[in-house]
């Protein structure tokens, strides 16, 4: 009994401390005064910029992506704007092409990390900067993402994006939320563990090729850390996506993307902490390696509830309480009660995590994408 009581309390233990231990030692440590040089504004003209967007059969937004980069508030003259086409088979580059994009790419279908290494290599802009095709990037965005780069310790700057909700049960906004906060922690304290596709930028001499499979947004700060470079958080730069309006969406949008995660953290060198200062390598081990390993610590915790429950009264309540999580899960599918859905959510994003792995376990990780569900 004594090992499974052990095996119960460290799962648990992990889980607090990855939910809510975590943000409180970032919060602490921010508190703690640090000495930063003030980084002055650059004199004279701003950098050029290469904003790119990867497409794939994205006719449906494409002319409106355009219109709305054309129309960020950086000047014309040193503002590219960059469209590399993943092989669409609809009128993605006509489109794209029409709206006045400065560069369209007609590529074969790689995948997007392709695309985007293709539209780098074939742009001129001293800062290069991302976007997806559903993303609507705020008027003064790539002005205040670009104002990192003055800091010449940054490679990797993501801003800030916001999922748009126009009904549906998906609760990844209060997920968001609290990922948002905990980025701005890490970005404080030095580098942040992780970024997101629709809005971020990397100096032309910061940027890496990555395997074809392995995303951006995992791959790029870990490794910026690794090559002496910092990756930083930027709320102020803000764009806006439409969110995948189901849960069941969420989880398939998930799992896809945990597929292209777990390539990166089994073989991609995140688990190496070579090059990371002791207080990143805190950060990965909290924030990324804890959080991967939440699905087998959940089941091993409810493993061991079920071998102690007939002997303790607390184990017995410990069973009861992982058991209603399950059940919540399961009416929010009858009952779409704000509650239930939140169990499910964190149910099923939980579940995707495990899921993802198999799926690269069983037939690898396709470098080509689709759009999610209902975010176009």
């Amino acid at each position: 009994m004594l090992v499974w009581e052990i095996v119960f309390w460290l799962c648990v233990t992990l889980l607090v401390y990855a939910q809510a231990g975590y943000p409180l030692v970032l919060a602490a440590l921010a508190r703690v005064p640090r000495a930063r040089a003030a980084i002055a504004p650059a004199a004279g003209e701003p950098p050029t910029v290469s904003l790119i967007v990867a497409a794939y059969d994205e006719q449906a937004v494409i002319a409106r992506k355009v219109t709305n980069a054309l129309a960020l508030d950086y000047p014309r003259d040193r503002l590219e704007v960059v469209v590399a086409s993943d092989g669409s088979s609809d009128a993605t580059v006509e489109r794209a092409r029409h709206a006045g994009a400065d560069l369209v790419l007609d590529l074969p279908r790689g995948g997007k990390i392709r695309a985007q290494d293709a539209a780098v290599a074939r742009s001129r802009g001293e800062i290069v900067a991302f976007s997806d095709a559903n993303s609507a990037w705020e008027p003064d965005a790539l002005r205040r993402l670009v104002a990192a780069f003055a800091d010449p310790a940054v490679g990797y700057a993501c801003g800030q994006v916001r999922f748009v909700n126009e009904g549906g049960t998906n609760q990844e906004g209060l997920y968001w939320r609290y990922e948002m906060a905990l980025r701005a922690l890490e970005s404080r304290l030095g580098s942040i563990t992780a970024g997101n596709g629709a809005i971020y930028a990397t100096r032309r001499a910061s940027y890496i090729e990555v395997d074809p499979i392995m995303g951006h947004d995992l791959s790029f700060p870990f490794n910026m850390v690794k090559r002496g470079w910092r990756a930083v958080y930027v709320p102020q730069a803000r764009a806006a996506e439409k969110m995948v309006p189901s849960l069941e969406g969420e989880f398939a949008r998930k799992r896809r993307m945990m597929s292209h995660t777990w390539p990166i953290v089994l073989r991609g060198g995140l688990l190496s902490p070579r090059g990371y200062p002791p207080l990143y390598a805190l950060m990965i081990a909290s924030h990324r390696l804890l959080r991967y390993a939440a699905p087998f610590l959940h089941a091993a915790a409810l493993l061991a509830s079920f071998v102690l429950a007939a002997s303790s009264t607390f184990y017995a309540l410990a069973l009861a309480l992982q058991l209603a999580l399950i059940v919540a899960a399961l009416l929010a599918r009858v009952v779409p009660l704000r509650p239930l859905l939140v169990a499910r959510y964190y149910v099923l994003t939980t579940a995707s995590v495990a899921v993802g792995l198999w799926d690269w376990l069983r037939h690898g990780t396709p470098a080509g994408w689709e759009p999610a569900e209902g975010t176009r």
